[in-house]
C-alpha cells in the first residue's frame, strides 16, 4: 500500500486529509497525484464518480499554486452546482493546516451575480465553476483568467451532455497559452471528448485509467424484474413496501416520467420527491437537503440531475426504465453501495428489454440475476 507522503503529498495536507478520515489513496490518486505533481503537464484520467478523484486533482492543484500571487492560477470546472460546491468544500477542508492563506472561490448559476462579482475583487487562487456561469463573469469582465496555469475539466462527459459544450471550447480558447496545462477527467470517451482532447491539449499527455469493469461497483447486486407497462407501478409499490427501512434513488428517463412516479408514490403515502431539469434551484436544494437528512426516504430523479448526488447509505437504486446509454447504468448503480457498503441495483423491464439486460452484462462485465418482487 503506497501513503500520500510516498506520493509526494506534504505532510500540512497530510493531516488536514487524515482529519476527513483519508488515510490510504485510492486507485486514481496513487496514479494521477505523482504525475500531476511532477512537472507541468497535461494529463486524462478516465474514472467515474467516486473514485476520490477530487482528491486526485485537487491536492496537486493546491500544491501548485504560489500564495504570495494575487491571480487566479487554476480553474475547474464541474457540471453542476451541487458538485461544485462538493469540490470548494474539499478542497477548502484540504487547506487546513497549510501556512500559506489559499483562497477559492466556488460560482455556479442560480445565485446571483453581483455576489460572485464582489467575492472576485478578492484575492482569489483557485475558481470552481459551472461553465455557463464562468462565461458570464469572463464577459463581464469579472475574473481575469489571463494567468492561469492549469485547467481541469471534472465530469468533461457530462458537462458535454448538459450542453456545454460551446462553453468549453471558449473557455479553453481563452485560456490558450503555451504554458497551460489541462487536466481532464471523464466516466467515458465519447467523440466530443477526444475532439477536445485533439484540439486543446498535448498528444502526448499521459493517459490513466481506473479498470473500468472493477468500478460497476464489485459490492452491488444487479437485479432485474420482468414487468408490464399496467404492473410496473404496483410492482414498484410492493418492493418498496418490503423495504420500508430502506433509502434508495428510483431512476425515470424523462422529467414527466419522474414527476408522475413521484406523485403516485405520494398518493400511495410513501416519503418521496421528484429532482428533475425544470425545477427551480431553491426547491432542487430543499429536495437534496431532506434526502440528505434523511427527512425524505425515496428520491425519484432523470439522469442529469442525479449527478453530484453523493448520499451514503443507500440500500437501492430502482430503475423504472433502463437508461438510453450504456454508460448511465454505471453512474446510476453507482449511488449506491457507496464505501465499502453493498447494494442492489434493480431494473424493472418489460419482456422486450431482455436484450439491453444482456447487452449491459457483456459491455459492462457484470452478472444479473433475475428476481420477483
Amino acid at each position: 500500500m503506497s501513503t500520500f507522503a510516498a506520493l509526494g503529498i506534504s505532510k500540512d495536507y497530510i493531516k488536514s486529509i487524515k482529519e476527513i478520515g483519508i488515510t490510504t489513496p485510492t486507485d486514481i490518486q496513487e496514479k494521477a497525484i505523482p504525475v500531476l505533481l511532477k512537472s507541468p503537464t497535461d494529463f486524462i484520467g478516465l474514472a467515474q464518480t467516486g473514485t476520490g478523484k477530487t482528491a486526485a486533482f485537487g491536492l496537486p492543484v493546491l500544491h501548485h499554486i504560489d500564495a504570495n500571487s494575487e491571480h487566479i492560477q487554476a480553474l475547474i470546472l464541474s457540471p453542476t452546482r451541487e458538485l461544485v460546491q462538493q469540490i470548494k468544500k474539499q478542497l477548502f477542508k484540504f487547506t487546513k493546516y497549510v501556512d500559506d492563506r489559499i483562497f477559492l472561490e466556488a460560482v455556479f448559476g442560480g445565485e446571483k451575480i453581483d455576489r460572485q462579482i464582489n467575492n472576485l475583487k478578492r484575492t482569489t487562487h483557485v475558481v470552481i465553476a459551472t461553465p455557463g456561469r464562468l462565461i458570464d463573469l469572463i464577459e463581464r469582465g469579472a475574473v481575469d483568467i489571463s494567468h492561469v496555469k492549469t485547467v481541469v475539466l471534472d465530469e468533461a462527459d457530462e458537462m458535454l451532455s448538459m450542453g456545454f459544450k460551446q462553453d468549453l471550447n471558449r473557455i479553453l480558447k481563452f485560456t490558450t497559452k503555451s504554458d497551460r496545462k489541462t487536466w481532464l477527467f471523464s466516466a467515458t470517451m465519447p467523440e466530443e471528448i477526444k475532439r477536445i482532447v485533439k484540439t486543446y491539449m498535448d498528444a502526448n499527455a499521459p493517459r490513466i485509467e481506473i479498470n473500468r469493469n472493477a468500478l460497476v461497483n464489485a459490492n452491488i447486486r444487479h437485479q432485474f424484474v420482468k414487468t408490464t407497462l399496467k404492473e410496473k407501478v404496483a410492482d414498484i409499490v410492493t418492493f418498496l413496501e418490503k423495504r420500508q427501512a430502506h433509502r434508495g434513488i428510483i431512476f425515470c428517463r424523462t422529467k414527466a416520467g419522474a414527476q408522475n412516479l413521484a406523485k403516485q408514490l405520494v398518493e400511495d403515502g410513501f416519503s418521496a420527491s421528484a429532482l428533475e431539469g425544470d425545477m427551480q434551484q431553491k426547491e432542487r436544494e430543499k429536495v437534496m437537503r431532506a434526502f440528505k437528512n434523511e427527512n425524505l426516504q425515496y428520491l425519484i430523479s432523470t439522469d442529469v440531475s442525479a449527478r453530484g448526488i453523493d448520499v451514503k447509505e443507500l440500500e437501492f437504486v430502482i430503475h423504472h426504465q433502463l437508461p438510453e446509454q450504456l454508460e448511465y447504468y454505471t453512474h446510476r448503480s453507482g449511488r449506491t453501495a457507496r464505501a465499502g457498503k453493498t447494494g442492489t441495483s434493480l431494473a424493472f423491464i418489460l419482456p422486450s428489454e431482455l436484450e439491453k439486460i444482456h447487452q449491459i452484462q457483456k459491455e459492462l462485465n457484470i452478472k444479473f440475476t433475475e428476481v420477483t418482487v
